[in-house]
């Protein structure tokens, strides 16, 4: 969850500015606006409040702009230059959007990844071999009561076993696609899928069921890759009481 932090002294003629563009950066990132405001002067106010100036933006307790936390003049009022050189009291949008997107985004890729590994299953299933050879099975059940293995003939649950696996990570694909890369990547899933189940049952093909294999792992992959979105660097130099660039 994102901790978004508004620190200001009351007497700070940028309050306004600050929450106004608060609310446009959360606007530009697509995130529904929350956060938490503390008085520095306030005895309730946390700790980390008082080694900010005002107003100051933090988000998981890191400054927007980058600049590290000082008592020394934390009891000013803060001047910002921006990228054009102009300065004003609050941070720009771009900073704040930017800082704001960076947990989402993080979040977003883990969660892109783990719901590819919801196709491992219907891989390893599909690998299974089917035990279509009657006379073999003493053979197996020989070799695996060697290893203290009971041997069953899993043949007759293996199609509804891969199908069901299948069928999983065609979900994992689906969920939340137009979030991520749209729905390409469930059309080339399922057509793996159709491949690999086809090639396997109806036509006890290898060739058919690795490269159903092979596309399904491309699809998952490719709906787990994160996007490499151009964002504004949010490169809005800040200091405290006078306007430096560092």
């Amino acid at each position: 969850m994102t901790t978004v932090e508004l620190i200001y002294f009351r007497e700070c003629p940028n309050i306004s500015l600050a929450r106004e563009r608060l609310l446009q950066a959360f606007a530009a990132a697509g995130i529904t606006p929350q956060w938490q405001e503390w008085e520095r002067n306030d005895p309730a106010s946390p700790t980390h409040a008082c080694a900010y100036g005002s107003p100051t933006i933090l988000v998981n307790g890191r400054d927007v702009t980058g600049i590290e936390p000082s008592t020394d003049s934390a009891g000013a009022c803060r001047v910002y230059t921006h990228a054009s050189s102009t300065t004003d009291g609050a941070p720009n949008v771009d900073a704040i959007a930017t800082a704001l997107r960076k947990p989402h985004a993080t979040a977003r890729a883990r969660a892109g990844w783990h719901s590819s590994f919801a196709a491992l299953p219907a891989i390893a299933a599909a690998a299974l071999p089917k035990l279509t050879c009657p006379a073999c099975w003493p053979a197996y059940s020989g070799l695996l009561s060697s290893m203290g293995v009971s041997f069953i003939n899993y043949t007759p649950y293996l199609f509804p076993l891969t199908a069901a696996f299948l069928l999983v990570s065609l979900i994992a694909l689906g969920w939340r696609a137009p979030r991520r890369r749209g729905y390409g990547s469930l059309w080339f899933g399922l057509a793996a899928s159709a491949v690999l189940l086809v090639g396997k049952f109806a036509f006890d093909s290898d060739i058919a069921m690795y490269a159903g294999m092979a596309v399904l792992v491309a699809a998952s992959l490719w709906n787990a890759w994160p996007h490499a979105r151009r964002e504004a660097a949010g490169n809005c130099p800040a200091c405290v009481s006078t306007a430096t660039k560092p």
